[in-house]
């Protein structure tokens, strides 16, 4: 893909603010590593940032191990895998030029400091808490930026509606659009273009996805993990910010949107925009439309686990939910009468992300013909990508009998980790994989008639115990 200079060979800045926490030496610098190993001809400078004094040794270190693992990783996947670990020479080279600073990110004086040190036109990337984000940004507004700068934000994008909507003028008064990058790491590059690729590339499926066919739609991505030591963050945000506003909407959005024109990022946003302007709680209640529990002790495989309201550092009075669950519709001409189920959460009994379409039942089964009469089903897997397409036929033995079977396809995994797709876009200035301004406003009017109401109390909080698949007396969702 040409870059937006229209270069041969992209030569550009990452500068990590925050560079020295858990998100950049867990998942941004290792999926650096893999796009380096991919994008041989990039040129791509490594500047960080942080509150910690690192030497420049302590640093170097520090990106020669997230590099290392993520080259151990690879190894560990590919055929005939020796275990070496030892750094490639781009690799090691992107090491040993890379330089770190101890900085105050609010600061204007800091931060032309660490523009200065970038040697071509820098992408920002804020591996900060928002709040620290959004001043940051304050304060580049304010600066004369290199001409190509572009900035990568973490989800969460504000904290409602009116907030985000706020960061949006913030960010387009120094920024076009086209030079923001809302980060959605969930959709990589490669299982949107599966998604596409699987409805509009084949005649047979896509016209069958509407409500004249289509019985419901199920959205799932459960956890085994619990709150394995993020509770600063999680205990104010619960699982319907954490995923379900930020990832699963989006997921929903590709999966229910119209053709786009082109795969271009102009094209795809607009029709997943169009998607999130029409979803509604279904029956336009939230009361009814929306479900939210919490896992009590438990056991999930081998490892006990203790009750949410014990983690450390919660606090039981916020009633923060780790599993939640929104039953919506996208009340348009295609999909208006087919409930949308999102469900999300944490410490259940096994890990699923589950796209379920399940048709509706045959109009008429001839007499003589006897056995499984179940829906037709297309179950879409993400991470790794499979499908498989759920059929009734003619089994073995009995020609009378039909048998439920299933056709099974693996996508293309494509050749980056999550976050090696989210920064190739980044860095080549593509916003394919970013989330639109109004559509992270738009996000967050899809949640706020449910988080309005559970912050009040008037709905239940349910329990489920760790380990199991959640409260019993909820549509679970079948896998």
């Amino acid at each position: 893909m040409s870059t937006v200079w229209g270069m041969a060979s992209l030569q550009t800045t990452l500068l990590i603010l925050g560079a020295s926490g858990d998100l950049s030496k867990r998942l941004l610098l290792p999926g650096l590593a893999t796009l380096l190993d991919v994008k041989e001809d990039w040129e791509i400078q490594l500047v960080g940032a942080g509150v910690e004094d690192l030497s420049d040794a302590e640093w170097k270190q520090l990106v020669h191990d997230a590099f290392e693992n993520a080259q151990a990783s690879k190894n560990e996947e590919d055929e005939g895998a020796t275990g070496e670990t030892a750094l490639s020479p781009r690799l090691q080279a992107v090491v040993d030029a890379s330089s770190y600073r101890k900085a105050d990110v609010t600061s204007p004086d800091d931060l032309t400091t660490l523009l200065g040190d970038c040697r071509f036109d820098p992408a920002i990337y804020f591996a900060l808490p928002p709040a620290v984000t959004e001043k940051s940004c304050e304060q580049l507004a304010k600066l004369d930026l290199p001409a190509h700068t572009r900035l990568a934000l973490e989800k969460p994008f504000g904290t409602d509606a009116a907030s985000a909507e706020h960061l949006n003028d913030l960010l387009h008064s120094f920024l076009p659009e086209s030079r923001i990058h809302r980060v959605d790491h969930f959709l990589g590059r490669s299982t949107v273009l599966n998604l596409l690729g699987l409805r509009f590339a084949n005649r047979i499926i896509e016209p069958l996805l509407s409500s004249q066919h289509v019985e419901r739609v199920d959205i799932v991505y459960d956890e085994t993990l619990g709150l394995e030591g993020r509770a600063r963050y999680y205990d104010k945000a619960g699982a319907l910010v954490d995923m379900i506003q930020s990832h699963l909407l989006q997921v929903m959005a590709v999966v229910a949107m119209e053709a786009p024109a082109s795969i271009d990022a102009e094209d795809l946003r607009t029709q997943k925009e169009l998607v999130l302007r029409a979803v509604r709680p279904w029956g336009g209640d939230p009361l009814t439309a929306g479900k939210r529990a919490r896992y009590t002790a438990g056991t999930v495989g081998d490892r006990s686990m203790p009750s949410y309201v014990d983690e450390d550092g919660v606090d039981p009075s916020l009633g923060t939910e780790t599993l939640a669950q929104l039953k919506l519709e996208v009340a348009n001409w295609r999909w208006a009468g087919v409930p949308f189920t999102l469900r999300s959460g944490k410490a259940l009994g096994k890990q699923r992300r589950e796209i379920l379409i399940t048709f509706k039942d045959s109009p008429h089964v001839p007499d003589g013909l006897t056995g499984a009469h179940k829906p037709d089903r297309l179950c879409i897997w993400i991470a790794p990508d499979e499908m498989q397409l759920e059929l009734n036929v003619n089994g073995p033995g009995d020609p009378y009998t039909i048998d439920h079977t299933a056709l099974e396809v693996t996508f293309n995994p494509g050749r980056l980790s999550a976050y090696g797709e989210v920064l190739a876009g980044v860095l080549e200035g593509d916003a394919t994989l970013s989330v639109r301004g109004d559509s992270a406003v738009q996000g967050w009017k899809v949640v706020e008639p449910f988080l309005q109401l559970w912050r009040s109390g008037k709905a239940p909080l349910d329990d489920y115990a760790a380990g199991s698949g959640g409260p019993e007396d909820w549509d679970n969702v079948d896998s």
